[in-house]
């Protein structure tokens, strides 16, 4: 079996192959700018033109960079589009594929509009509900920690050092939960990891049905 996964959820973008055989495979990383996805696609182009189309493709959902994701998660369509029947396309959340992580260990970052979003994950699976949090109650969910667990983001947050350590999602650690089966991957229609509703405003529909 053979299986691609790539990660574009952050700064740090990443792809991994691996093959039957433990020898096959390759894994790439490199500066992740949302505003060029060129670096991906040549990777992408070049991995498949050395090893063929795989068996399985995964994606990291996020939370993160939507535009990244929705990258990710384009090219993992047409790839398995192009497949045809033999490839299966998965998806599972970013942070539980944090590189070089414990069996136990907390998440955050930057959710935008002067929150943030704090997690935690066991055995590469997040436990209860992402939640979101001011710069003060994310200080304050920090200190009711133990102080024996790793808190890690993709983001930088010098507000947060030392307690929390800068680390990346990696599509190497996407690849070894499937072949492991440890976890249970979403298919599709897959979608980036929504932190909060769409903000959506409504025109009055005096506005929309006004007399002529």
């Amino acid at each position: 079996m053979s299986i691609m996964t790539f990660e574009l959820s952050t700064g740090c973008g990443s792809l991994a192959w691996q093959g039957d055989d433990p020898s096959v495979r390759r894994y790439l990383t490199w500066p992740n700018d949302r505003k060029d996805s060129g670096p991906f696609f040549e990777h992408l182009k070049a991995v498949v033109e050395e090893f063929g189309k795989p068996n399985k493709i995964a994606i990291g959902l996020g939370p993160g960079s939507y535009a990244g994701v929705r990258i990710a998660i384009a090219a993992g369509i047409g790839l398995a589009a192009a497949a045809g029947l033999s490839a299966e396309l998965l998806g599972y959340p970013s942070i539980c594929a944090i590189e070089d992580a414990p069996n136990e260990y907390a998440v955050v970052g930057d959710a935008r509009r002067q929150s943030f979003f704090f997690a935690t994950v066991q055995n590469r699976t997040v436990i209860g509900d992402y939640q979101l949090l001011t710069e003060d109650g994310l200080r304050e969910q920090l200190c009711q920690l133990r102080t024996d667990l790793p808190v890690f983001s993709s983001d930088v947050l010098p507000q947060f050092r030392p307690r929390v350590e800068q680390r990346h999602p990696s599509a190497e650690v996407l690849g070894e939960l499937i072949a492991a089966g440890r976890v249970k991957f979403v298919h599709p229609p897959l979608e980036p990891i929504y932190l909060r509703g769409a903000n959506v405003t409504m025109p009055k529909a005096s506005k929309l049905f006004s007399k002529r």
